[in-house]
């Protein structure tokens, strides 16, 4: 994984730093490159990356959040009529509310005026930097995933010898969930390499049920699992100077989340941001004779609120172990 250096006033010129606290003042605030945030498209899709796995959800910074006893929804009973003259049957639920806060999060950059070109170099390097910062967030969005199924990680191989059927796997993996969550997950996220795997599963098969199954668009597959949407992630990010890592990999993640959430609702992942001054980031600019340092931040907070349900299956190459 790659560190940043730490901002320490002293930086090079080019180089993404951590940012330093002491950056974010009031006199260094860039309502222009704030509000160029607001409008702003991510041309690689990150950000619409990051909603998919996780929903964002605005919050103050201190809020507090509902974590229920999912298997209290589910419970029943058969002493529900009342009596003449008697109150029903009184019901408790052992929920209650979780305290949390959002984090603050920024980077800083350099710009040494000698390199300025053209008149839109500081929104330029504000798109790098929110690129960054969502590219970290989907990281952490998946880690999170990763750490609610660390216990319960499903291990398939798909290829090799006889007939398999990938998608199989999955619709029970899905039917498990439902069983233990008492709702199906809603939505299914593919790495790269394992949706590499499943299409080349069913690429060398000759029935027509797998012939059907490498033809289906991601609409159909979807119907087909009984979901909302499914998504092949293949983003990746700067592991070494010289290599690099795909985000999702080998896994298959199935989750229940949704968009346009409200703070308590059921789902299993949910990002919460604290907007500031309408915008979900804010821009600073810290001038010097030589050179600028440009300083996006923002504050967020990404938690798996309900565990129960989310599955993970980390897939392995049959046919080329």
């Amino acid at each position: 994984m790659e560190m940043l250096p730490f901002d320490d006033g002293n930086n090079e010129k080019g180089i993404v730093h951590v940012a330093n606290e002491s950056r974010f003042m009031a006199a260094n605030y860039s309502e222009p490159l704030t509000t160029f945030t607001v409008g702003w498209k991510d041309p690689e899709n990150i950000e619409e990356l990051l909603n998919f796995v996780a929903p964002i959800i605005h919050v103050g910074k201190r809020f507090e959040f509902k974590k229920s006893n999912n298997d209290e929804a589910f419970l029943s009973e058969n002493d529900d009529v009342r009596a003449v003259g008697a109150s029903f049957k009184r019901v408790d639920f052992s929920g209650g509310g979780v305290m949390g806060k959002t984090l603050n999060k920024g980077l800083t950059v350099r710009i040494d005026h000698d390199d300025v070109a053209g008149d839109d170099w500081q929104e330029r390097h504000v798109q790098v930097l929110l690129r960054r910062l969502y590219r970290n967030e989907l990281r952490r969005a998946i880690a999170a995933l990763d750490n609610a199924t660390e216990e319960t990680v499903i291990a398939r191989t798909w290829g090799g010898s006889g007939e398999q059927n990938p998608d199989g796997d999955i619709r029970q993996s899905l039917a498990d969930a439902a069983d233990e969550a008492g709702v199906r997950p809603n939505r299914v996220l593919f790495g790269e390499s394992a949706w590499d795997i499943r299409s080349n599963v069913y690429d060398i098969q000759s029935t027509a049920a797998a012939q059907r199954a490498s033809t289906l668009s991601m609409e159909e597959f979807a119907r087909k699992l009984f979901v909302d949407n499914v998504r092949v992630f293949g983003a990746r990010y700067q592991d070494s100077a010289t290599t690099k890592q795909r985000i999702v990999g080998n896994g298959v993640y199935l989750f229940n989340a949704h968009n346009d959430l409200i703070k308590d609702e059921p789902a299993n992942i949910k990002r919460f941001v604290t907007p500031i001054d309408g915008s979900n980031f804010r821009v600073y600019l810290e001038e010097h004779s030589k050179y600028t340092d440009i300083t996006v931040e923002h504050y967020s907070n990404i938690i798996v609120t309900s565990p129960k349900g989310i599955r993970r299956l980390a897939i392995a190459d049959g046919m080329n172990s």
